[in-house]
């Protein structure tokens, strides 16, 4: 068998829009992915067919040694697997690349290196500090503060750094801040200097404190910053106050879980992201054929039996054009001449993917406020064709819609077009945030989703759950659902969308107090402080804030 090759990539400092292209492929290419901790999960979901195989640290386990990483490197190559070795920021930045890369090329197996955004450069940036700055900053340095600089036997040259006028960039010294700050100053450096600390740099998360050499320490102590963390030494840290560019955003640093099937998941968690908040993707149910589609069939071969199509969702869009188009050999206009219902601004915008505008659309399912609007579209002797999803825990209730055409005198025929099957694991993929009580809402927009979640915690478990995070429900349907299973819902979208799930949930904070959350300050270790506004400098010294 021919040797594999070995990718030694850079995932970046944090956020995933970061990702290169060349990273993306090589994980797309991948047999295995050995990747640490620190990695956004969105990043990993690139490797579509690789196995992951972690090998970083974490609380509960100790680190893989490096020797091991190695070896399990050259013997998944020597299968004749590509291999990925993810790291975060860049490889050969204080990621231990160059071992890794001199142990593929001893064993004789081809070794390629995707360079990553360092975190040093990064962080700052995002918090508004050029690294190099002309009349400021000549050059950049970046060492590891791992090291104490107390040893007269550190590799690092302390006192040359403290006599320089470049900028100072120290991953990983957030132990030993004040011994750093403290010989800086005894070696030259004015005590004065301008200093950043960047928590949690590119993430939603992300804050940053901005004070000087002989202060920084108590500052950042003050605020609860910790690791992962990267300190910043000279004249354009100060920059700070003028460059800061992310803007004070309502949920910032807020953990939010999104519990949508993995497909439609993605517009939630940009919303959230756009709002600061950090959306932790769980997705409890996901959608598949019906187990008969005989209805659906019967009912897609009649259309010119109907007077309109109502469509509930973006799932009953897809499901029926895949049907029409696999079975049938339809297309969209076999829907001609029949008057096209969509309810919310997503299904209408499916139908628009299709070339098809849809001629209703009433909000939050509200009949009666349309026929208000629009009699001449009285439904009484008119005949109704609504796909919808068929629940997995058995015989569903008629939807809202249906119940108020028929009210109205229409004949409404509901068919499956797909049905909801739950996702098992939830609880084991939150568990480590539930028992560091570090989620601060967790949204349904289904029954499905509420059921399927609630069926993985003992009742118990799901009282604790309501007591440390809002459960948040997009309307009053998913809200009576998750009543009745035990998660009573502390927000509610006032219409029934994301955005309208999204606002309720900035609503819900605001009068929350707009602090940290369940993780902030205060209920725990500093590296669990719940973070300020992305980008926000939360003291300046120099300007005397």
């Amino acid at each position: 068998m021919d040797s594999g090759v070995i990718y030694l990539v850079g995932a970046g400092p944090g956020d995933p829009g970061l990702l290169t292209c060349r990273a993306v492929e090589t994980l797309q290419q991948a047999d295995a992915v050995l990747y640490d901790r620190l990695l956004d999960n969105r990043v990993l979901e690139h490797a579509t067919k690789a196995e992951l195989v972690f090998v970083g640290k974490r609380p509960d386990r100790h680190a893989v040694p490096q020797e091991e990483i190695n070896a399990l490197l050259i013997a998944r190559a020597r299968r004749g697997e590509t291999v990925v070795r993810l790291k975060g920021g860049d490889p050969f930045v204080f990621g231990r690349g160059g071992e890794e890369a001199l142990a593929a090329r001893a064993a004789g197996l081809q070794c390629e290196i995707v360079p990553g955004i360092t975190s040093a450069i990064a962080a700052p940036a995002y918090a508004g500090i050029p690294v190099t700055h002309r009349g400021l900053a000549p050059g950049v340095t970046i060492v590891t503060g791992h090291e104490d600089p107390a040893k007269p036997d550190s590799q690092v040259d302390w006192q040359r750094l403290a006599a320089g006028e470049e900028t100072l960039v120290i991953l990983m010294g957030m132990a030993r801040l004040s011994a750093i700050a403290e010989t800086l100053i005894a070696h030259g450096r004015a005590a004065d200097t301008p200093v950043a600390v960047i928590e949690n740099g590119t993430h939603p998360e992300q804050r940053s404190v901005v004070a000087t050499l002989a202060s920084i320490g108590a500052r950042v102590q003050h605020a609860g910053l910790g690791s992962p963390a990267i300190v910043v030494v000279g004249k354009v840290a100060a920059l700070a106050h003028e460059l800061a560019w992310l803007p004070e955003r309502p949920l910032a640093g807020r953990r939010v879980v999104v519990t949508r099937a993995q497909a439609h998941a993605g517009e939630l968690a940009r919303l959230l992201r756009n709002c600061g908040a950090y959306p932790i993707e769980v997705p409890v149910i996901e959608t598949a054929p019906p187990e008969d589609p005989g209805a659906l069939d019967a009912a897609l071969s009649n259309l010119k039996g109907y007077d309109a199509v109502v469509f509930v969702s973006v799932n009953a869009v897809e499901a029926c054009f895949e049907r029409l188009r696999t079975v049938h050999r339809l297309d969209a206009r076999a829907l001609a001449g029949l008057e096209l219902w969509a309810l919310g601004s997503r299904t209408v915008e499916a139908l628009k993917q299709r070339g098809i505008e849809a001629d209703v659309n009433p909000r939050n399912h509200d009949l009666a406020s349309l026929l208000e609007r629009e009699p001449a579209r009285a439904p009484s002797g008119r005949r109704y064709l609504l796909p919808r999803g068929a629940a997995w825990w058995g015989a569903s209730r008629s939807l809202e819609i249906a119940d108020a055409l028929a009210t109205h005198g229409a004949r409404v025929e509901e068919v499956n077009a797909y049905r909801s099957v739950p996702v098992s694991g939830v609880r084991e993929r939150l568990q480590r945030l539930l028992e560091e009580k570090r989620i601060d809402a967790i949204t349904f927009t289904s029954s499905s989703a509420v059921r399927s979640f609630a069926a993985e915690f003992p009742a118990a478990e799901l009282a604790e759950l309501c007591s440390q995070s809002a459960i948040a429900s997009i309307g009053p349907l998913t809200s009576a659902t998750a009543r009745e299973v035990g998660l009573p819902p502390r927000v509610e979208a006032a219409e029934s969308t994301l955005s309208g799930l999204l606002e309720a949930l900035i609503a819900h904070f605001a009068a929350d107090g707009g602090g940290a959350g369940p993780g902030g300050a205060g209920a725990g270790d500093a590296s669990d402080a719940g973070p300020s506004p992305a980008g926000t400098v939360t003291f300046n010294e120099r300007d005397g804030a």
